[in-house]
């Protein structure tokens, strides 16, 4: 009995993961505008038998909370500049390293609604030369959606356009629209 798909059927969501399987590959996953979405999207992907990487405020890593996160995929970030190496730099590491690694990345980084997205997720995929899967939580159809896959030319704003083109479709999917900028 998997626990992720019976509790995904008794709140009545959706899985749609057509997305080609990847041991190695950065989840693009937005509109990021609540806390649930992490619960919807870890909750979907682990109905599928697949486990992924997310990336949380070191400051959450506390015992016996830490232990969870860990097992369930997370990496904790430093949010200080005190490592000397960036982010993105340590996260490419990982994916060299590693023999599967699905990191999924909420591009808006934060549930706040911003104009500009973060573009971390674009250089650790051309970094670790890793696909991009496109992720929609959406809640009012109850449907978590994986179903495109972009590769990053290197060209950061058009990437990042391209990429808000796709989610333009899905304008009502956050479980706070009102916080979703394309």
């Amino acid at each position: 009995m998997n626990i992720w798909k019976v509790a995904l059927k008794l709140f009545g969501w959706t899985v749609r993961i057509t997305a080609p399987y990847r041991d190695k590959c950065v989840i693009c996953v937005a509109p990021h505008t609540s806390n649930w979405d992490f619960i919807a999207g870890l909750t979907a992907y682990k109905s599928l038998g697949r486990n992924a990487n997310f990336l949380m405020k070191k400051f959450w890593f506390f015992w016996p909370l830490k232990y969870l996160l860990k097992s369930l995929g997370g990496i904790p970030v430093e949010s200080s500049k005190k490592t000397g190496q960036s982010l993105v730099s340590r996260i490419i590491q990982d994916f060299k390293e590693r023999s599967y690694m699905n990191l999924a990345v909420t591009p808006e980084g934060t549930r706040s609604r911003v104009e500009t997205w973060r573009s971390g997720f674009l250089q650790i995929a051309m970094g670790a030369q890793v696909p991009i899967q496109l992720g929609v939580i959406d809640f009012k159809n109850k449907l978590i959606l994986i179903e495109e896959e972009f590769t990053p030319t290197g060209n950061v704003e058009a990437d990042i356009s391209t990429i808000k083109k796709y989610y333009s479709q899905f304008p009502e999917a956050a479980k706070y629209p009102e916080k979703f900028a394309i």
